[in-house]
């Protein structure tokens, strides 16, 4: 079976249990001869375990009493949400059929993506055996292995001046395609992760924007082709001057 017979798409279908039993044994063949990628859809599933381990739990909490709903409202409510459904369905053949004039709201595209690099800092940064896929004692190789994913170029910035070593980075998936995760730490332990993403829009530059995530503060801006998003539970003047640093390095 030739690799390009196996897509993306496949795997992430695969590892979400959405294949037919005859694509689900082809995906399981050709992970059994590519190592590296069976590693990669395994830690899709531990990604999700994790997530589903810290926040299903949150499903079975009671609804607070100030946001529950009188029952005499009940059937109110239920119309409302009616009508809002109907004005989403109606909003989505408009916006089909006029997509070619959509303006992005990158602020909000943004936050959505500081989210997601905040989320992945929590689920890795605190693993004591497995925080990356490729260590720092492999900087080349992972260098390779994840500019090739993304389809572009990448740097890994050094911070040893500011007190902060490699430990090392993975892939992870992302709302466009695949990202990459880089992780740092300190000597008392702390850890930094700088997720980056490629653009849409190659053109696109922005200055840091910040935002926190359940004390994880992120400092996050588009350079061009790549996004970037600087995840730690540190406080905002130590995190801006690392992504400080980390853009000079970018952009000497």
């Amino acid at each position: 079976m030739s690799e390009s017979q196996i897509t993306e798409a496949d795997l992430h279908a695969y590892v979400d249990g959405a294949l037919p039993a005859g694509r689900t044994a082809e995906v399981e063949a050709y992970l059994a001869g590519y190592p590296e990628e069976a590693a990669r859809v395994a830690a899709y599933r531990e990604q999700i375990a994790t997530l589903r381990r810290k926040f299903d739990p949150v499903l079975d909490e009671p609804l607070p009493r100030g946001l529950q709903v009188p029952r005499r409202f009940t059937m109110r409510l239920l119309w409302r949400c009616a009508a809002v459904l109907a004005w989403i369905t109606l909003g989505s053949v408009v916006g089909w059929h006029t997509h070619g004039y959509k303006i992005t709201n990158a602020r909000s595209e943004g936050t959505d993506w500081a989210r997601r690099a905040a989320v992945a800092h929590v689920v890795y940064s605190p693993e004591v055996r497995h925080p990356v896929e490729v260590g720092a004692g492999e900087e080349a190789h992972l260098v390779r292995w994840l500019s090739k994913r993304l389809g572009t170029s990448l740097k890994v910035p050094h911070l040893g001046t500011l007190g902060y070593s490699l430990v090392g980075g993975r892939l992870l998936p992302g709302e466009r395609g695949p990202v990459a995760q880089f992780m740092y730490q300190d000597g008392k332990g702390q850890r930094l992760t700088l997720y980056v993403r490629v653009n849409a829009d190659e053109r696109s530059e922005t200055a840091f924007l910040f935002a926190q995530e359940q004390g994880v503060g992120v400092f996050y801006w588009l350079d061009r082709k790549l996004g970037y998003a600087l995840s730690g539970a540190v406080d905002k003047p130590e995190l801006l001057r690392i992504a400080t640093a980390i853009h000079g390095q970018l952009n000497p």
